[in-house]
């Protein structure tokens, strides 16, 4: 790996100090930029330009770096565009900032395509192959945020994308057929012995893919190989199994695991609570924007409401630190800010399980707070379940399978645990009558415990 040039790890440094990033991860920052300009010099990127940043990213994903590190890298590597745009302005004697000079240049993917067809250059050249995934890619992000997808999305559609590409030999987007889908789709089938789920996964990433950003209909794709379809039963704990995994969790974890259990909440839709999201008046819990952008309400577990209300003082007591210390808010959804000028500083909106630390965001020097983060709820979890003994796969989701199953069992009408979930189709709540006995039937007994 080479070094970076002296100029500009000086310039590097004194953009690190602007930024108030503590000196203690200087060497972090710099080790970053060293495996970008690395990266990009040995897959022939061009390393001031933004489109490179999501593939570099995804090899970060491939060496499996966890999500602190692909955060610090990336924000390393925009440190350094926003430093090399800088130099370029004052060279240019420009007012204008460098998102601005991007969106400029900026083509939607189909206008390239159009622009690219007409050209008498050789379209089937490996470096315009490349730049063509590179926009194809960006537009791509473009789509799904307009519309306003989850970052899950982004990120398994992406995934998807790449895989595809590979396979197709980063054939060149305009080349591709739905012919060429229904092969990589059986081919996932047949020699990945891929689930049903994540087949699914992959055509509809495709076909958003197709029709949004390569502006073509999917075709017909009949004839594909599809992977079996497994009945899946959810994994059930006992009352007693959650009991004693509670026992063995630190504050504030526990109080999300019985949030999950206690409301049959998703592990995303309880990190993404605000305190406005809680009715303690009428002991009711309204979830926003849950899967598939629904809203909710459910009732709150009446034996949690005090731990609940104890929290929810401890939250004021750090918003009003954060206050002290003039931070810039928590990190808000959609473009609410620009509606409502203070809404990330008012208490409302502040997040019910907030992160431990403030975010240093390098676009523009804030420092915010996030909520806290799920892979630690998932890591405080996995040590519970090992400290409780307890021999069954546990996830988090499994508490949302015990909320459903038990309120089965307590003879609760289908229809009312289908609303409580948030489950669009009835077909998805009926899979629990599977983790129950039946009250109805005779309840099935194994031959070996027949009297003789």
């Amino acid at each position: 790996m080479k070094n970076i040039p002296a100029e500009i790890q000086k310039y590097f440094k004194n953009a690190l100090n602007r930024k108030n990033i503590p000196a203690n991860q200087h060497g972090l920052y710099f080790k970053w930029l060293k495996y970008y300009l690395d990266y990009c010099e040995k897959y022939n990127y061009d390393p001031y330009n933004l489109n490179s940043i999501p593939d570099f990213l995804k090899k970060l994903q491939e060496k499996r770096q966890s999500d602190s590190q692909q955060k610090q890298a990336k924000d390393a590597i925009h440190i350094f565009l926003d430093l090399y745009t800088s130099k370029e302005q004052n060279a240019n004697k420009g007012n204008y900032s460098g998102q601005q000079k991007v969106a400029e240049k900026k083509l939607t993917y189909q206008e390239n395509l159009q622009s690219k067809s007409k050209s008498p250059q050789n379209k089937h050249s490996e470096p315009n192959n490349k730049a063509d995934w590179q926009s194809a890619m960006q537009s791509l992000n473009n789509e799904i945020q307009v519309r306003h997808y989850s970052n899950r999305t982004l990120q398994s559609y992406s995934t998807w994308v790449y895989k595809f590409r590979d396979y197709t030999g980063k054939k060149s987007p305009l080349d591709l057929e739905t012919s060429d889908v229904k092969s990589y789709l059986s081919h996932l089938a047949v020699n990945k012995n891929m689930a049903a789920s994540s087949q699914n996964q992959a055509f509809n990433a495709l076909l958003f893919f197709f029709r949004h950003v390569l502006g073509k209909e999917f075709g017909n794709v009949e004839g594909v190989v599809r992977a079996k379809r497994n009945n899946y039963i959810p994994v059930v704990l006992t009352r007693e199994e959650i009991d004693r995994i509670i026992t063995h969790l630190q504050y504030p974890h526990d109080l999300v695991i019985q949030l999950l259990y206690g409301c049959g909440l998703r592990l995303f839709e309880c990190l993404n609570l605000r305190i406005n999201n809680f009715n303690f008046d009428f002991e009711i819990l309204t979830v926003h924007d849950g899967k598939g952008k629904k809203d909710r309400s459910v009732p709150l577990p009446k034996k949690l409401i005090p731990k609940l209300l104890e929290h929810m003082e401890r939250v004021k007591k750090l918003h009003d630190k954060d206050l002290e210390a003039e931070y810039d808010g928590v990190f808000m959804f959609d473009n609410i800010e620009s509606k409502y000028k203070n809404s990330a500083k008012e208490l409302t909106w502040q997040w019910f399980f907030p992160g431990t630390y403030l975010t240093h965001v390098p676009e523009t020097g804030e420092r915010k707070r996030y909520h806290l983060h799920e892979s630690h709820v998932q890591k405080a979890l996995k040590q519970a379940v090992q400290k409780a003994k307890i021999i069954k796969r546990v996830t988090c989701h499994t508490f949302r399978h015990s909320f459903a199953s038990h309120l089965l069992q307590a003879n609760y009408d289908i229809r009312t645990i289908q609303e409580l979930l948030g489950h669009s189709n009835i077909q998805t709540t009926m899979i629990y009558t599977h983790t129950i006995q039946s009250r109805t039937k005779k309840k099935a007994r194994s031959p070996l415990d027949f009297d003789n």
